[in-house]
């Protein structure tokens, strides 16, 4: 199986002209919509008329230019349809409230972003009475095991953060199928690279900011799916996207727009320099894990998945052992080399570093942390690719023997 290019979709996606006949769409940045006729009104608000027939009735609900932002990710992850929202989170927790009610239950991965596990494991059973087991996606048997009557997902991350697991989405999809619940994917760190609902995942999340966006410069997230899914998303008496308010700005709308286009530039920029630095860092010896060094655990799997034009993503790992090592390592990178930025997110065109056990995975349990693989001196660096190769290589190198943890890597250039 050799997965999809979602580049030959958007190809034959042609976004709407501008007022004046410009090459980009005009911004609407209106946040109501006026009516011809006042009868169309109640029309509206009974749904027998809505934004597919050039009517849009608020802001919150649809506007014309996040729709069309929305098209294009929809061509991107081969949905039928998709809606843009003001943050990942707000397209996390869209989807999922639309899919449980209170005492339902979810069946997530324990290897997540911590703010996904936050949401689950804290904020729904306390607020909403929805449990959640997560256990170790690549375990088949242990998903199967986990499954009962009250679950109404499977919820996973396409390549796992921060730990590098490749989710395995036709059997975790043939899982979901056969209890008859919907099996929801985070593509966040594989877009391109991976195309879930291709290989048979029902909907898909995203957090725009980070390699899709690719500036860390604005906060976005997208839930793509069925029509009647996304329609369902801002349905007037429970839809949470129309009720809880998570929809994106048009301004930010139209500003991601322009940037999907350098998608598959800066994606397969990403794998290249990334793939170099794991694979010198995996020769002299660094405990480094990245889905393209040949050991990865799930290298082939990846393989058989993956489109082949965009590489194995731009996010590896280095356990240093211990936070105290690591965050030496990540001081000397930033403020000696230059190297990049200790901060959070992914996706930057330089390089961000984190100690994912006490910034984004902080959220989990010690026991959840141990189950997932996050060690304690688990550095994950989302890799840019400012300056040549060598040049951060030696940046690389320098840093590690500052630190004092290897000599090897004097042997490694």
């Amino acid at each position: 199986m050799t997965g999809r290019n979602p580049i030959e979709t958007l190809a034959h996606l042609r976004h709407e002209f501008g007022e004046h006949g410009g090459v980009n769409m005009s911004i609407e940045a209106s946040s109501t919509f006026t009516v011809i006729e006042p009868g169309t009104m109640p029309e509206m608000f009974q749904g027998l008329k809505g934004h597919d027939a050039g009517c849009y009735l608020y802001g919150r609900h649809f506007n014309p230019t996040v729709y069309n932002l929305s098209l294009q990710l929809a061509a991107l992850e081969g949905t039928q349809a998709a809606y843009c929202t003001a943050s990942g989170m707000g397209a996390i927790t869209s989807a999922v409230l639309a899919l449980c009610n209170a005492d339902d239950h979810i069946v997530a991965s324990t290897a997540v972003y911590g703010g996904t596990y936050a949401f689950m494991h804290d904020f729904l059973s306390a607020k909403a009475g929805i449990s959640t087991t997560f256990v170790d996606i690549t375990d088949l048997d242990a998903v199967r095991a986990a499954m009962t009557e009250k679950t109404k997902l499977i919820y996973t991350e396409s390549v796992s953060n921060p730990t590098l697991r490749v989710a395995n989405i036709p059997k975790l999809a043939d899982i979901a199928h056969e209890a008859g619940v919907p099996l929801v994917v985070d593509n966040t760190f594989s877009p391109l690279i991976l195309s879930p609902v291709a290989l048979g995942a029902d909907i898909v999340v995203h957090s725009i900011t980070k390699f899709i966006s690719g500036m860390s410069d604005i906060i976005a997230g997208a839930v793509c799916g069925s029509n009647e899914f996304i329609e369902s998303l801002m349905d007037l008496h429970v839809g949470p996207l129309m009720l809880l308010g998570p929809t994106m700005d048009p301004k930010i709308a139209s500003k991601v727009s322009l940037r999907i286009p350098h998608l598959p530039i800066r994606m397969a920029a990403h794998g290249e320099r990334t793939l170099a630095l794991a694979e010198r860092l995996d020769d002299i010896g660094a405990k480094v894990c990245y889905p393209g060094l040949a050991h990865h655990p799930d290298r082939a799997l990846f393989d058989e998945l993956r489109c082949p034009d965009y590489g194995y993503g731009g996010v590896m790992t280095v356990d240093m052992g211990d936070e105290e090592t690591a965050n030496a390592l990540m001081s000397t990178l930033q403020n000696k080399y230059r190297f990049g930025f200790i901060a959070v997110s992914l996706g930057y065109f330089d390089t961000l570093m984190t100690c994912s056990g006490s910034s984004t995975s902080s959220e989990l349990t010690d026991s959840d942390k141990s189950m997932a693989g996050i060690s304690p001196g688990l550095v994950r660096l989302s890799v840019g690719y400012t300056g040549t190769l060598e040049q951060r290589w030696r940046q690389l190198k320098s840093a590690y023997e500052d630190i004092g943890t290897g000599s090897a890597f004097a042997r490694a250039v």
